[in-house]
């Protein structure tokens, strides 16, 4: 499949609508804020936002879903998100919403019928069982994974009762039973629904566990339904899975599932910036792992980060070191896949858990003149002393800011580091400890990038002919005998000779 053909976006925004842009000064992101700021992200080179959940909700984050025909009136209204979606259609960028379909909220209509008792209509919408059955299938406690802290997943609705429901990430997120049809089809009429009014496509929160881990074979099926469901209103819709565990146990969900997260990337990209080595050998991992996914779907779309809104910033992870995070920026950016950026990544916005300090207000300008800035919690980690606003960024040529814009410019300018069906990845003859080097290899254009990870200054000689530079930052020397000096996270990126 020819990568023009196939509708993908080639870098993706995540904006976690709360905390991005405040259009009616009320203290919280809303849908117009986003609106406001298409122009800003097309100048920046994306070309699609995933929105984290907009839907009625009594939470501050919006995962705990009451109403999933209805916009949060804290974001907006149905007109606002219409005009939202017509404009950044028009600028060339698609919008997906984070669907969570997993779990609802307690306070759920649904939930609340289902309470009442078993003979409720809507009692098998979730999951119920007596302490005794819990305790005789084995499953009364969970082991804490990285997308769920909650190690005792059954919860009592009401004092005295006989049965407990599941709620696997807390007790107010009781999980929905997709093996009830009429819920099933009712999640199918709610896709439906959004992508008919123009959405582009969906991020499925918590897709590795739809079911239960005792039923975990039911996800894979349950997701190719879904997926040919949503193709019956739109035969190219992008639906991103969350499917956080190893590539082994990622591969299957692909059959449904076009494109899943890549975690292990992304924490592989931050133990380089902690630590200077590649300890993963990222290259032979991603190599590993493609040939693991194209067995189960030769279409795959590996969806890449260096973190979301549930994991440390990439800014902290690197001390708020400018140099680090240009690095980070160069191996998501040339290495293959599709690209998320998570909002302020540009800037080198900072957090680290609990999660409202990954989700602080985005900086647009200085503090006492941004009035697009959010302010529904005080920042711990983001403030004018400790990350400079993008106003003061783009006027600086150097600054993170420019960095990335010049990064996806490169990006989209060589099919060869565009491309995401099939990804073009094979190792460089040219290596060296502190050195990540890898090849982009397209008809006649293959193009060789070497990246510093480390402090240091390291001398390379370049194995592979080379006709021009496309990038460089850092570059101490280059030799007439190809021998390369790069100085601390320097990176080159070379288009090669009769390629």
């Amino acid at each position: 499949m020819d990568l023009e053909n196939t509708h993908l976006p080639s870098v993706c925004y995540e904006i976690f609508v709360r905390s991005f842009c405040d259009s009616n000064h009320d203290g919280i992101g809303d849908l117009n804020g986003i609106t406001s700021k298409l122009d800003y992200l097309q100048d920046l080179g994306i070309e699609a936002i995933w929105l984290s959940p907009i839907f009625k909700s009594h939470s501050y984050h919006k995962y705990d879903v009451v109403d999933y025909w209805s916009i949060d009136l804290e974001f907006g209204t149905l007109d606002d998100f219409k005009e939202l979606i017509g404009l950044a259609h028009i600028k060339g960028i698609k919008v997906f919403l984070d669907f969570v379909i997993n779990h609802t909220s307690k306070n759920h209509p649904w939930f609340i019928e289902a309470k009442q008792g078993s003979e409720n209509s809507f009692r098998n919408y979730y999951y119920w069982l007596s302490k005794s059955d819990i305790k005789a299938r084995g499953i009364a406690i969970r082991e804490i994974t990285g997308d769920s802290s909650e190690a005792n997943p059954w919860h009592l609705a009401n004092i005295g009762d006989s049965e407990k429901y599941y709620g696997m990430f807390w007790s107010g997120m009781p999980d929905l039973n997709m093996d009830n049809h009429l819920l099933r089809n009712e999640m199918y009429k709610i896709g439906k629904y959004w992508l008919e009014l123009g959405v582009d496509g969906f991020r499925m929160d918590a897709a590795k566990h739809i079911y239960p881990d005792w039923e975990s074979e039911k996800c894979h099926h349950f997701w190719d339904e879904f997926r040919q469901k949503m193709e019956e209103v739109n035969p190219n819709v992008y639906i991103v899975g969350e499917v956080w565990t190893s590539a082994e146990n990622i591969a299957p969900f692909f059959k449904g599932l076009k494109a899943n997260f890549n975690f292990d990337l992304c924490f592989a990209i931050q133990d380089i910036v902690k630590t200077g080595k590649d300890n993963k050998e990222i290259i032979k991992m991603l190599i590993k792992n493609y040939a693991i996914f194209d067995k189960v779907n030769p279409n795959f779309i590996d969806a890449t980060m260096l973190g979301n809104h549930d994991i440390n910033r990439i800014g902290s992870v690197a001390d708020g070191n400018i140099e680090k995070l240009k690095m980070a920026a160069n191996l998501l950016l040339l290495l293959p896949g599709n690209p998320y950026l998570y909002y302020g990544e540009e800037i080198g916005m900072l957090g680290s858990k609990p999660d409202e300090n990954l989700r602080e207000a985005f900086l647009w300008d200085a503090r006492f003149v941004d009035k697009d800035r959010t302010n529904w919690r005080k920042p711990k980690y983001n403030t004018d002393s400790k990350v400079s606003p993008l106003k003061i960024q783009k006027l600086n040529i150097d600054s993170l800011f420019n960095h990335y814009k010049t990064l996806i410019s490169l990006r989209k300018s060589f099919r060869g580091l565009n491309q995401i069906l099939n990804p073009n990845l094979i190792a460089s003859e040219t290596s060296k400890k502190g050195i990540v080097s890898f090849i982009r290899p397209y008809q006649n254009e293959d193009i060789l990038i070497l990246q510093n990870i480390t402090y240091k200054t390291i001398d390379i000689k370049i194995e592979e002919e080379f006709e021009s530079i496309l990038l460089q930052t850092n570059l101490l020397s280059l030799s007439k005998n190809s021998i390369a000096k790069l100085d601390s996270y320097g990176i080159l990126v070379l288009k090669l000779k009769n390629s």
